[in-house]
């Protein structure tokens, strides 16, 4: 699905203590394609990916996805619209550390409603896809960075979602384990045929996304702009 910013203004605060970190951004993501997103530190790259995510809503103006305003759902509707059409991957795993590694990849099919067999197969699917079979039963304690990672990874695509929304998703990670980590999540998104964005501070990563947008700051508030190759 298509994802379009319509006049996005996201603002922290009320009245004179107000800090504006958006102001009126537009942009669109075409469905299918992959788009970097980068800029200094505390710019506000990983809020406008809340935004997008609906983890967080805007001040004004609206985030359509497909046809959908996102911004207008209700917390309840936009659980449910993540539930059904979006992935999301952070920089630190996020995953439970009380079920291993197949439950905490099965977790958001059986939350589809998915039943329990097939939400296991399709689990087994994706840790072999990862190259974690072995780990299947280790606990996230268990496991190292890289392999978090590629649990966390797993887990978002699994439901095969129409846009991916990963927040620097190999930030955490050393040199050697980021490198295998771009290159899994830019070959399991494209395999999924749906929207990546990823926001990341790797030039290495962001090279491998179709387009790459730069978030700068203005007299108006943070800006996006797309960067020429």
């Amino acid at each position: 699905m298509d994802i379009t910013l319509q006049g996005v203004t996201k603002r922290f605060g009320t009245h004179e203590t107000a800090l504006e970190v958006f102001s009126e951004v537009n942009a669109t993501f075409a469905e299918g394609k992959s788009y970097a997103i980068q800029g200094p530190s505390g710019i506000g790259k990983s809020t406008l990916l809340h935004l997008i995510g609906r983890l967080d809503n805007v001040s004004s103006g609206s985030i359509l996805i497909g046809q959908t305003d996102v911004c207008a759902l209700s917390e309840e509707e936009a659980s449910l619209f993540r539930r059904r059409h979006i992935g999301m991957i952070f920089q630190f795993h996020h995953l439970l550390p009380e079920f291993s590694a197949r439950e905490n990849i099965m977790m958001p099919l059986l939350i589809r409603g998915v039943e329990e067999g097939l939400a296991g197969d399709e689990a087994d699917r994706m840790l072999e896809r990862v190259g974690m079979v072995d780990r299947s039963l280790h606990r996230p304690t268990q496991l190292s960075g890289g392999e978090q990672q590629r649990i966390a990874i797993a887990r978002a695509v699994v439901g095969q979602p129409e846009i991916l929304l990963a927040d620097e998703p190999t930030g955490n990670l050393d040199p050697q384990n980021a490198e295998s980590i771009s290159a899994l999540l830019c070959e399991l998104a494209a395999e999924a045929g749906g929207t990546l964005l990823v926001v990341t501070h790797s030039p290495s990563l962001a090279e491998q996304m179709d387009v790459r947008f730069e978030m700068g700051s203005s007299a108006g508030g943070a800006r996006l702009r797309a960067r020429q190759s």
